[in-house]
């Protein structure tokens, strides 16, 4: 149950992440709202991870779920460039994310 809240925090701080950019310097005040809304979940689902996740492990998961997420979503919404190499790249932080979660 504490890797599934891991997964939802990494997946609620991507979604933070991206009304962060929607938030164009915090002038928008739904994307604002969304941001705290989604940032505040991330932190709380990863604060419960870590009851049972040693925080080695569950920090550089969440961190990696986060990057990842938001690299690909990047080029995929707001269409930022797409080359081989970042996906290489973020294949890399996917390969260390399982890597780490096989380790434990």
């Amino acid at each position: 149950m504490y890797w599934l809240f891991l997964i939802l925090a990494g997946v609620f701080e991507v979604g933070g992440i991206i009304n962060l950019k929607l938030t164009e310097g915090f002038s928008k005040l739904k994307p604002t709202i969304f941001f705290i809304l989604f940032m505040c979940l991330s932190f709380f689902f990863l604060s419960v991870s870590l009851i049972e996740i040693p925080i080695s492990i569950g920090y550089g998961i969440w961190t990696g779920i986060g990057a990842s997420g938001s690299v690909l979503l990047g080029m995929f919404l707001f269409k930022e460039p797409k080359n081989a190499k970042k996906l290489v790249l973020v294949a890399g932080i996917i390969f260390c994310i399982v890597s780490l979660k096989l380790i434990t």
